[in-house]
């Protein structure tokens, strides 16, 4: 898929694939158009040329919603939570959402408050919650509709690093326990690295590196991207 905004290219010919029982991480610079690919996928943006495909049905012209109610979760970079509500009721209001009845929806809501270290919060109001804190109920609320795939938007941004294993293990079960693939787009290289079976990078719009974690790791061309060119001839030197 392509995305031009008056006339410039925000995307190039893109394509990705997630599947189900994966996590597969978007990394690259600032600017490299991550947040345009998924508002795409996630249907907030429509591509100028190409598709979206989800489990082999258009879905280019369906609304954010509509793709929702057929296994499409996302979070944000910031907090979409109903402030006013408790942590525990904006968890059960995503799960009602799509459908499922309150006794269910209570018991999805106590089980991911717990996977996501979230439960000693449950009664406080959104507005409380420290950023981190509200990062992981974004998380919560996301699985909450139980998709079969879900976009993570830098979910460890502002989390302290104590607590980014946590977090790293709340990914892995999605994937393990419930069979979802997940798209994560985050800074933390370290947690990238950790729990992603493959990794897909852009740059300036562009597919710049596609594969496996130590391929990535070991790829001059992220390494420049990030780092730029100068410093990476001083580290071969």
């Amino acid at each position: 898929m392509s995305r031009s905004f008056e006339g410039v290219e925000a995307l190039r010919d893109v394509s990705l694939e997630l599947r189900r029982g994966e996590v597969v991480g978007l990394i690259g610079p600032n600017g490299a158009g991550k947040s345009t690919l998924v508002n795409i996928l996630s249907g907030f943006d429509r591509p100028t040329r190409g598709q979206v495909l989800l489990e082999g049905r258009d879905v280019t012209r369906w609304p954010a919603h509509r793709r929702g109610r057929h296994g499409l979760a996302r979070t944000f970079q910031h907090s979409h939570a109903f402030r006013a509500l408790s942590v525990r009721e904006n968890v059960e209001v995503a799960a009602l959402g799509v459908g499922v009845s309150p006794r269910e929806a209570a018991r999805r809501a106590d089980e991911l408050l717990e996977l996501l270290g979230l439960a000693d919060e449950a009664d406080l109001p959104a507005a409380a919650l420290a950023h981190g804190d509200e990062r992981r109920l974004g998380v919560a609320r996301a699985l909450a509709t139980d998709p079969r795939f879900v976009l993570l938007d830098e979910p460890a941004a502002g989390l302290p690093e104590a607590e980014v294993p946590e977090l790293a293990a709340a990914v892995r079960s999605v994937r393990d326990d419930h069979g979802a693939g997940v798209l994560l787009i985050d800074h933390n290289m370290a947690l990238i690295m950790e729990v992603c079976d493959r990794i897909h990078v852009l740059d300036q719009g562009e597919t710049l590196a596609e594969g496996a974690p130590e391929e990535i790791r070991g790829n001059l061309d992220v390494a420049a991207a990030y780092l730029g060119e100068s410093a990476v001839r001083e580290e071969e030197e």
